[in-house]
């Protein structure tokens, strides 16, 4: 009996990780149509981002300097779970098109979500950007991922 509910257990969460990815999936292919859709100018359409940067949205600040900031995602996927944006975005949607005149920013909030991944997640985390339909990019806006809290398998999804 103890068995068979560990199957069924086993079973509903590969099944809820399944749902969750192709809800992922789903997403990223709605956003890459909507940013391909837009006006082509490399900016993209308004995103949620944009509206927490101007306060329209509430979030759960975890850092806040002049050129970036981090906030708790809505939907972790883990105990931590923590996003850092560019406070201007500036064309910066996707890291495979970043212009090279925005290394400095890249760097830093690289060097921000290490700072914060080491205060966060002690025993380790991981650093994710997602980039493009197929990276399962669902803002299109550049964001780190910042993720710990637990032990994280590889490889990833």
């Amino acid at each position: 009996r103890f068995f068979q509910r560990q199957q069924q257990h086993r079973a509903f969460h590969r099944t809820s990780s399944a749902l969750k990815m192709s809800d992922e999936v789903e997403a990223a292919k709605k956003a890459a149509a909507e940013y391909d859709a837009s006006d082509k100018d490399g900016a993209g359409p308004p995103t949620v981002f944009d509206k927490i940067l101007s306060g329209e949205w509430d979030s759960k600040k975890v850092h806040d300097d002049e050129l970036c900031y981090a906030f708790r995602d809505i939907n972790p996927q883990a105990p931590t779970h923590i996003l850092v944006i560019p406070k201007k975005r500036d064309g910066l949607v996707k890291l495979s098109t970043a212009r090279e005149d925005q290394k400095d920013i890249l760097g830093h909030m690289l060097y921000v979500a290490g700072q914060i991944g080491k205060k966060e997640c002690p025993k380790g985390f991981r650093i994710v950007i997602n980039d493009g339909e197929q990276g399962s990019q669902a803002v299109y806006h550049l964001h780190i991922h910042v993720v710990g809290g637990r032990q994280l398998q590889w490889p990833p999804g």
